[in-house]
């Protein structure tokens, strides 16, 4: 009765079950290599229709017009929709399936366990222990997904350089990094810049640091500034 009852929520959930599974058996190509590929194209399929079904939910009334196409880039759900779109038919990239299994992961878990309480309180005591331990480490998984996201950048350019990536792919990735630095909702990717810079800045202005490695550092900093948007 619950489930029928919250039909949307209960289509998302299954089709992020189903993400995790076709991302593990990618990540953990237990049926042969080939197949493998096959799984990365079907999670990254998967994350774009519930990143769809979410968008509908937060925007139910589509209108083609600048003002809707405006408050739907500001929705993370528009944002993962562009991200399954950009590498759904590039090179299988692992480091690119982490952020859509790990989201999936943690509303999955959030959705299961109100499941699980709808069925009672006491059902199921091993499965809810798990949810709790990944609900506890919730945090960690975002500033890893955050990385990920930061660090597929050099890793789009490196790709265009090796022949596994198209020209676009970079350009149309900047885009999609500049939606999450700017997310109302999620501000790890933002926190993880900073921090990153933090870090950085204090390793090369060690006297042991070289001056070409300081000063290149340094204009590397001030380059990724000036791209980084402004936030409201």
């Amino acid at each position: 009765q619950f489930l029928m009852a919250n039909k949307l929520d209960t289509a998302m959930w299954i089709s992020r079950l189903f993400t995790v599974y076709c991302s593990a058996l990618f990540v953990l190509p237990l049926l042969g290599l080939h197949e493998a590929a096959s799984f990365y194209q079907r999670a990254l399929l998967a994350n774009a229709l519930t990143s769809a079904l979410r968008l509908h939910q937060r925007l139910p009334h589509f209108q083609l017009s600048r003002a809707f196409l405006a408050q739907a880039l500001l929705e993370d759900s528009c944002h993962y929709l562009l991200y399954s779109l950009i590498f759904v038919n590039s090179y299988p990239v692992t480091m690119s399936i982490f952020p859509v299994l790990l989201f999936s992961l943690l509303h999955a878990a959030t959705y299961t366990k109100k499941v699980l309480d709808a069925r009672g309180s006491n059902s199921l005591p091993l499965l809810r222990n798990l949810l709790e331990k990944l609900n506890a480490n919730q945090q960690n998984i975002l500033k890893f997904i955050a990385c990920n996201e930061i660090f597929l950048m050099p890793a789009t350019v490196f790709m265009l350089f090796s022949g596994q990536g198209s020209l676009l792919q970079p350009f149309i990735y900047y885009r999609f990094l500049t939606l999450r630095y700017s997310s109302r909702r999620n501000p790890y990717c933002r926190t993880l810049f900073t921090e990153l810079r933090i870090v950085v800045e204090h390793l090369i202005m060690k006297p042991s640091c070289p001056v070409f490695v300081r000063r290149l550092c340094l204009s590397s900093i001030s380059f990724i500034s000036r791209l980084a948007p402004t936030v409201a």
